[in-house]
C-alpha cells in the first residue's frame, strides 16, 4: 500500500489516475470481501466543510462502495486519535496547513500505525505538506528575503517547519509551479532547515510504496521537483517520469 502526496486540492486534480490508483489499493487492502472504511479529514471553518466535502467524497464513491468516516477539524481543537482505529485508508484534505498540523498532532502515532499496517494515505495540498516528520507549514521569507509569493504564506512571515505526521523523512511543498512554492522548498534545503524536500505540482502526486519508500514515483500531469542538500550547493531535479493514464 502507498502514500499519495498530491500537489493541490481535488478541484485541481482532473487526472483520474490519482484517485484510480488510490482506490485500487483500498479495494486490494480489503480483498473485496467487505466495504472499506475510509477516514476523510477536512478543516471546517464556520460550516465550510459542507461545501468542500463532496469534492473529496464523490470520487471515492464513484469508484467503489465505501463507508466514510468524516473527521472535521477546527481551529484550536485537537482530534481524538481513536477516530483512526480500524480504518482501511486515510484521506487528508487541503486548507490551512498550520490548522491541520496542530489539530492532528495528537493523532500522529495513530495515523502512522494505520499506514504502517497497510492503510493507503492520500494527502491533498495541506494533507501532503503535513505528512513528513518535519513539515513546512507556511511562510514566504527566509532571513527576511522573499522565497515564494506572499499569497502562499499561510499568514506566516518566515518559513516555518513544525512536527508533522512522520510518514516520510523529507519535507513536502505543493502548488509548486502554479503558486511559485518551489522556491520555498529550495530555500528550506539551502538554508539547512531540512536535508531533502519534494515540491509537487497541482494535478500531480508523489507516490511512495510502503514496502520500499525508495521507489517513489510521480503520477499525474505535472512534475515532482526533488531538492537534495543541505547547503548552498543543493541540487534540483525532476523525479522520474509522469504517468497521465490509469
Amino acid at each position: 500500500m502507498s502514500i499519495f502526496l498530491v500537489g493541490g486540492g481535488p478541484d485541481t486534480t482532473t487526472t483520474p489516475v490519482i484517485f484510480d490508483q488510490f482506490m485500487a489499493e483500498v479495494v486490494h487492502r480489503t480483498g473485496g470481501s467487505r466495504t472499506p472504511r475510509i477516514a476523510v479529514v477536512l478543516v471546517d471553518h464556520e460550516g465550510s466543510a459542507a461545501y468542500f466535502l463532496p469534492a473529496y467524497l464523490d470520487p471515492l464513491h464513484r469508484r467503489t462502495a465505501c463507508e466514510v468516516v468524516t473527521v472535521l477539524l477546527r481551529r484550536q481543537e485537537h482530534v481524538d486519535p481513536r477516530v483512526f482505529d480500524g480504518v482501511d485508508a486515510i484521506v487528508v484534505g487541503g486548507g490551512p496547513t498550520p490548522v491541520y498540523a496542530e489539530a492532528l498532532a495528537p493523532a500522529g502515532a495513530a495515523i502512522r500505525h494505520a499506514v504502517q499496517a497497510g492503510a493507503p494515505y492520500l494527502g491533498f495540498s495541506a494533507g501532503a505538506m503535513i505528512a513528513p516528520e518535519q513539515a513546512i507549514v507556511g511562510g514566504y521569507l527566509v532571513n527576511g528575503a522573499e522565497v515564494c509569493p506572499e499569497d502562499a504564506s499561510e499568514g506566516l512571515g518566515e518559513v516555518e517547519l513544525r512536527e508533522g505526521l512522520g510518514l516520510v523523512s523529507f519535507a513536502v511543498d505543493v502548488h509548486a509551479a502554479q503558486a511559485g512554492t518551489l522556491g520555498r522548498a529550495v530555500a528550506a534545503v539551502v538554508h539547512g532547515m531540512i536535508g531533502k524536500a519534494v515540491a509537487v505540482d497541482e494535478n500531480t502526486a508523489l507516490v511512495l510504496p510502503h514496502a520500499d519508500p525508495g521507489e517513489q514515483r510521480g503520477i499525474g500531469a505535472g512534475n515532482c521537483w526533488l531538492i537534495r542538500g543541505p547547503g548552498p550547493k543543493a541540487s534540483v531535479s525532476i523525479l522520474g517520469s509522469v504517468v497521465t493514464r490509469g
